[in-house]
């Protein structure tokens, strides 16, 4: 923010240009008028993320991903190489919500009627009756999603758009809240479907866990020495705080200058000479809502620039495809969104 600022600018008048910047987005006046305590919001949400890290150690910033993506009704990809916990870590997000959960193990013979469920025809009745899939719950975990056909895959498009499923000709309401978490492992591809871009497009993020450090990987070590933490991980939030939540974070203030920053940065993606397909405005208005998020889990009631840039890659970046010349030049979506992201001004 401060690239243009003399060499001999102290730090104290850093602080204080940093400061009035701050007081600027404090004193819009739909940031000052809101009634959502955003200090709360910020202590259930780490009640939350201090749940989870018993379970999935030293990942706090991924799992804050993950909440922001909750906390404004998206879907999250989680993709990665096998057993660095990504099920574990959507089985205990799980676990402190007080939600209904299903998991769908996805395979190469799941049938859609496996997924959202089948009209059956009752002897006694003489009617059809349609009996409810896995999908009918407010937290579902499609663990290895590109196992999967893409004729099965294609069954999640409407779940997770419209939130209902439709079955010979009827209609059904899925549960509320409802969110999808997805995994794929990153290194095999035998055997597997990659996931369209119509179904990439309706996950709000894709992220990875990564390995942990070496402390961290010790602390996993003791603490299942006995039995896996996950068995004694509490319920921290009710499925009506979630809904509260996610209220919340439709009071975060985002400022005009910021809303077009992200239009900028969306439309770079789709005038790059290695991006055959950039961003769709589903994209831009996943970034606008997860920085919005974002905010409110830091406790404030305002977006700030640094939210936006955190969020480019998570958000943007799996809905890029890419030109055959860059998988030649080796470039791949995340360089092109840093290289989109050190080309355009930040407002300030």
């Amino acid at each position: 923010m401060w690239r243009n600022a003399p060499d001999n600018l102290s730090q104290s008048a850093i602080d204080i240009l940093s400061l009035r910047v701050i007081q600027c987005y404090r004193g819009s006046k739909l940031a000052a008028s809101t009634s959502t305590n955003f200090k709360e919001v910020q202590q259930r949400i780490n009640q939350v993320m201090d749940e989870v890290e018993t379970v999935i150690i030293g990942k706090r910033d991924t799992i804050a991903l993950v909440l922001a993506s909750i906390m404004c009704n998206g879907h999250i990809l989680i993709e990665d190489v096998p057993g660095v916990g990504k099920t574990t870590l959507a089985k205990a997000l799980a676990k402190t919500f007080g939600c209904t959960f299903k998991r769908i193990q996805f395979t190469p013979d799941l049938l859609p009627a496996d997924v959202t469920g089948i009209s059956v025809f009752n002897q006694k009745t003489a009617e059809f009756e349609f009996r409810r899939g896995p999908i009918f719950a407010q937290f579902v975990l499609a663990d290895e999603i590109n196992r999967s056909t893409p004729k099965t895959q294609s069954s999640l498009l409407e779940c997770m758009e419209e939130r209902q499923v439709t079955v010979d000709g009827t209609t059904y309401p899925l549960p509320v809240p409802f969110f999808v978490i997805a995994t794929e492992n990153s290194v095999e591809y035998h055997g597997t479907y990659p996931l369209p871009e119509a179904q990439l497009d309706r996950f709000m993020m894709r992220l990875s866990v990564g390995y942990p450090g070496k402390s961290e990987e010790s602390k996993v070590l003791d603490s299942q020495m006995v039995e896996h933490p996950i068995v004694n991980v509490r319920i921290i939030l009710s499925s009506e705080e979630v809904l509260e939540l996610q209220r919340a974070v439709k009071d975060v203030y985002l400022e005009p200058s910021l809303r077009d920053y992200i239009v900028e940065i969306a439309s770079a993606t789709r005038a790059h000479p290695m991006v055959s397909l950039g961003a769709s405005p589903r994209g831009s208005l996943s970034l606008s809502r997860a920085a919005r998020a974002l905010a409110a889990i830091s406790g404030r009631g305002f977006v700030l620039p640094d939210d936006v840039k955190a969020l480019v890659a998570p958000v943007l970046a799996h809905r890029l495809v890419l030109k055959p010349e860059a998988r030649v030049r080796n470039v791949s979506a995340p360089d092109v969104i840093e290289e989109i992201i050190s080309k355009i001004e930040v407002p300030c």
